[in-house]
């Protein structure tokens, strides 16, 4: 069994449902915008774009998760509730009490109508920079206005087990194999089998979680910046019932890293995260992270900039 998780989570598809778990913690510059939105080069909007009901979901065609792969071909298409829109549009990676905050204040249809997006930029855009055209998309023909607000919350910190030591299966990306030349995939397509002994996951900047054996699953990305590794950590660790907070990154490394881990599939009540009880025979997720990446996560404090809703409505026409 392989799926691809969209990178560090915004969706898991399993048969005809779908995962939200899309914390927003995110640089900001002195204006209070995030790093990312300026670096992507402030307001954008596409240069066609098509929007209607929907019965079904549809996968998009790259996916819509953190990280800033290029978009193929400057083009969106995908079928999902706003509330995924949402997610996209301001990079958010929510915990399930943030998650629930944010459809509160939205209507219910946001997290039940699907819409069909089709939309073209001009040029071949990142994924930021298509982030920042479905913004424009959304306060155009859903006349969605947002603000943000930053507040003193708990977070889980993720710090080395060990100062200046990693962990075994986490290394520099400089110190692995080269990155092949990005191709867009097909989300549809079931993924190839992965072989033993080959390079995994194959394709950089994605997160991949495949089945190793009964019991045991294996995750594992390449050229990955650390903040994106605690999104993951943050995603799978709830998913396991052991991370109920934001987790924020306080390594202090820079640059990208290649990992994988495996742990079983156990699920249970969340851990105290400093915690040192003896390891069951298959390491849970958290278990892993400390003892095979050499991380571990501390309670700690943060600056959380959260999303609110001012105003939404349906769709106007095309």
């Amino acid at each position: 069994m392989n799926r691809r998780i969209l990178q560090n989570g915004i969706f898991a598809v399993v048969g005809a449902t779908y995962i939200v778990t899309a914390v927003l913690w995110a640089q900001t510059t002195a204006n209070d915008v995030p790093a990312w939105q300026s670096a992507a080069g402030g307001k954008r909007a596409f240069e066609v774009a098509s929007v209607k009901p929907s019965k079904a979901f549809k996968l998009p065609n790259f996916d819509l998760s953190t990280g800033n792969a290029v978009a193929p071909g400057g083009r969106f298409s995908a079928g999902f509730p706003l509330l995924i829109y949402i997610t996209f549009a301001y990079k958010l990676q929510q915990t399930d009490k943030q998650r629930q905050a944010l459809l509160a204040m939205l209507p219910p249809w946001a997290n039940t109508d699907f819409f069909e997006i089709e939309a073209r930029a001009a040029g071949n855009a990142s994924k930021d920079q298509m982030r920042l055209m479905m913004q424009s998309l959304l306060a155009d023909r859903f006349k969605l206005a947002v603000h943000f607000e930053t507040r003193d919350e708990p977070v889980l910190a993720l710090t080395l087990e060990k100062p200046g030591k990693l962990g075994p299966k986490l290394r520099p990306h400089s110190e692995g194999p080269a990155c092949p030349e990005y191709k867009a995939v097909d989300p549809a397509a079931r993924p190839e089998p992965v072989k033993a002994g080959a390079v995994f996951p194959p394709q950089c900047d994605v997160t991949l979680l495949s089945g190793e054996r009964e019991g045991l699953l294996r995750l594992g990305a390449r050229n990955m910046t650390m903040p994106l590794l605690a999104d993951t950590v943050q995603l799978n660790g709830s998913q396991s019932g052991e991370v109920d907070k934001p987790v924020v990154d306080r390594t202090g490394l820079n640059g990208t890293f290649d990992y994988t881990i495996e742990y079983g599939r156990t699920t249970g009540p969340v851990p105290s995260p400093g915690g040192n009880a003896p390891a069951p025979p298959e390491a849970t997720f958290l278990q892993a992270v400390r003892q095979q990446l050499g991380l571990k996560l501390v309670p700690s404090r943060a600056p959380i900039r959260t999303i609110v809703i001012d105003h939404v409505e349906r769709p106007s026409g095309n």
